[in-house]
């Protein structure tokens, strides 16, 4: 059972696989894609979704604040020293995308004074369920395996010589390529959602550089996941990556596995 900030993660993992669940079942039909202020999409399995998750946050831990990408009015809020982060459909671009392949996850963060202290991250299509507790441990379940993840310890076959980097599918830019370069790094997979996180945790890639746009719901599950994995995240200038930041908007962060540029 893993704990933090009073939360046991385990009480949240239902909720999590229901919601992912309901999202299938939206893709397989209709995705009633509307366009939201911010001019980026929702559609019915970000709503449906959410509302799962946040029944179950209410009743498990009604006193504990919950900040939601879907339920506006939350945004405007000041951090507390606790509280959960949820986006309901992480990747919802790629969610709405026919060739989506499974980029796209269910999030619940915690947040522990300003630090990622737990996530849960759920690809429901690719049956890939992560949770797990910064600095204590980080579990994978999947085809009916549970795994401890280690970022040095790959749960699949790959070549250790070769530092390999993963980055967003729809928001690679040039910052990255050229950060990338510098690095010295030339493999690179493109993947959507807050997976990248777990594709560090389970150490199939070994640096996340990102400098375009995120929110904090994007990222604290994640992060959680993959420094529970004996992973770290950065903030640009190589200083701890924190939360709680004006309009829970993210700056550009390095996420890292078994590759640290601050170390080189």
């Amino acid at each position: 059972m893993l704990q933090c900030a009073g939360i046991t993660l385990n009480d949240l993992l239902d909720a999590t696989i229901r919601a992912g669940q309901v999202i299938l079942e939206i893709k397989s039909g209709d995705l009633g894609v509307e366009i939201k202020s911010d001019s980026s999409p929702v559609t019915a399995a970000d709503k449906a979704s959410n509302a799962i998750l946040l029944e179950a946050l209410s009743q498990l831990y009604p006193d504990v604040p919950v900040i939601s990408e879907e339920v506006e009015d939350g945004h405007s809020l000041a951090a507390s020293p606790h509280y959960v982060l949820v986006d309901p459909l992480d990747g919802t671009k790629e969610f709405i995308r026919n060739d989506s392949q499974g980029s796209f996850t269910v999030n619940i963060g915690i947040i522990d004074q300003n630090k990622a202290a737990g996530g849960i991250v759920y690809a429901p299509m690719r049956d890939l369920l992560f949770w797990g507790v910064a600095g204590v441990a980080s579990y994978l379940y999947t085809d009916n395996q549970l795994y401890q993840l280690d970022v040095n310890t790959p749960i699949a076959e790959r070549n250790p010589a070769y530092p390999v980097a993963i980055a967003s599918r729809s928001h690679r830019d040039e910052q990255t390529d050229t950060f990338l370069h510098n690095c010295g790094i030339t493999e690179v997979m493109s993947v959507g959602s807050s997976l990248k996180f777990g594709y560090l945790a389970m150490g199939l890639a070994d640096i996340y550089p990102r400098f375009s746009p995120t929110m904090e719901w994007d990222t604290a599950a994640g992060e959680a996941v993959l420094s529970g994995a004996g992973g770290q995240v950065f903030a640009q200038n190589g200083t701890p990556h924190h939360y709680g930041k004006s309009e829970w908007r993210n700056h550009a962060f390095i996420a890292c596995g078994q590759f640290n540029p601050f170390t080189v």
